[in-house]
């Protein structure tokens, strides 16, 4: 499409061009749709978690006290909460939160949901076609060297920026699966020698994330015993993020979170490709109803999701064709051109999306450091900057009975020496905005 009509129809992609920080306001918001996917898929996947708590519980320690459980705490922000408004020289009436995805077992990121499960769900299938495993087994018998053994026969395969490679890489490697990620030239140099360390394969290319795809999908196609996890489109990642909307509802509960339609609940996930916080958002949804809002965060250089929905051209319009180059600080949303499911199932379940500035992720990690001693990598920070413009756009939620969930999607295995030039590139850029 040619961009001079793009404008015409959707004006709000000249403030993409000119990258500065907006809010879309998903117009079919609410509507009726035919999802492809259901509740009763979601409910599928929980399931299958629970089958596999006990082998996690003996093939990751770490996940023992929560019995082979994955999930990660809902933290409020007490201390963050006038950190935050005197970042923005405004109150926050409501509550503040973070769920803490950056503290989840094994990949120390939203991608444990997704990526873990995918395989889990691969390793199932390969089990019960050549071994007597049941579903009502004690599925650590998977654990044992018998079946280490078989998996050896197979492969998984995945492209990533980083985040999703860990996941995919780190469980499919412990299943015994030949494990090959391919990456893009943004993947942090940490997050390659961790999967080396566990025994993946890493094929680096200089090229972005989206080119980086099918090359990772064809070398896949060469073999019948490899799978192929497809971040721009599989219905199991998808699946396996959806989860967390049954997860949230029972911690909502249990801290005595209100939600109804006197105080609604939003959430800020961070985008990438999209595939995370779609499944995360459609579970949200599934599970939550109506009183539940999803926004989705991305930066200026690379709204892919924001273009894609704002179009519905979806998959089918990269960034690049509206003249941005696609390079942010925060690796993990360096994706160029959105998953082929988060425009179309996010198309009546997305509130809005809201795109930020790089150095604001600094500013609110430093601060999140300061006040909570939790530390985040920066794309994980995104969604401190959407909160004072979704509430400036929808005056129903800058209430006082309004909850505020930030979406800490990665950083809990970033390295001590990265953590630290993080943390002081955000500390200079707080000492930037007190000396103006």
């Amino acid at each position: 499409m040619d961009t001079t009509v793009m404008i015409e129809e959707h004006p709000q992609i000249k403030e993409l061009m000119a990258k500065r920080p907006i809010v879309w306001q998903n117009p079919d918001y609410g509507k009726r749709a035919d999802l492809p996917l259901t509740r009763a898929d979601i409910f599928d996947a929980v399931a299958r978690w629970e089958r596999f708590a006990p082998f996690l519980a003996v093939a990751f320690p770490e996940t023992a006290a929560m019995n082979g459980i994955i999930e990660s705490p809902l933290l409020p922000l007490e201390q963050m909460k006038p950190a935050w408004e005197a970042i923005n020289h405004q109150s926050l009436a409501g509550q503040l939160y973070l769920k803490a995805d950056s503290q989840l077992p094994i990949s120390g990121s939203i991608k444990s949901r997704g990526g873990i499960y995918e395989v889990l769900k691969f390793a199932e299938q390969v089990a019960m076609a050549h071994t007597d495993l049941t579903y009502m087994d004690d599925y650590s018998v998977l654990a044992t060297p018998e079946y280490h053994e078989l998996f050896a026969q197979y492969g998984v395969i995945v492209a990533s920026t980083g985040n999703l490679a860990l996941s995919v890489g780190i469980m499919a490697a412990t299943f015994g699966f030949k494990t090959t990620v391919y990456m893009s030239h943004d993947a942090r140099q940490w997050k390659k020698d961790k999967l080396r360390a566990n025994g993946v394969t890493v094929e680096e290319l200089n090229t972005d994330f989206s080119s980086v795809i099918p090359v990772a999908r064809a070398a896949a196609a060469k073999d019948d015993h490899t799978h192929f996890v497809d971040d721009e489109g599989s219905r199991d990642l998808f699946l396996g993020y959806a989860v967390a909307g049954v997860r949230l509802q029972h911690q909502l509960k249990v801290q005595g979170i209100k939600m109804d339609a006197k105080h609604p609940v939003v959430v800020y996930l961070p985008a990438g490709v999209g595939g995370s916080p779609s499944g995360v958002a459609f579970g949200l949804k599934m599970i939550m109803g109506a009183n539940i809002y999803p926004v989705f965060c991305e930066p200026t250089h690379v709204p892919s999701v924001t273009l894609g929905m704002m179009t519905k051209l979806n998959e089918k319009i990269a960034v690049q064709d509206i003249g941005l180059d696609g390079l942010t600080a925060a690796d993990g949303l360096a994706v160029s051109r959105p998953s082929r499911l988060a425009g179309k199932v996010m198309r009546t379940l997305l509130l809005a999306t809201a795109t930020f500035e790089d150095d604001d992720l600094y500013r609110y990690l430093t601060k999140l450091v300061d006040t909570e001693d939790v530390m985040v990598e920066p794309s994980a920070a995104a969604g401190f900057t959407a909160i004072a413009p979704v509430m400036a756009q929808f005056s129903a939620l800058a209430g006082k009975d309004v909850t505020h969930i930030v979406w800490a999607t990665g950083g809990d295995m970033m390295p001590e020496s990265e953590r630290q030039l993080d943390y002081e590139l955000g500390q200079k850029l707080l000492t930037k905005i007190n000396n103006r």
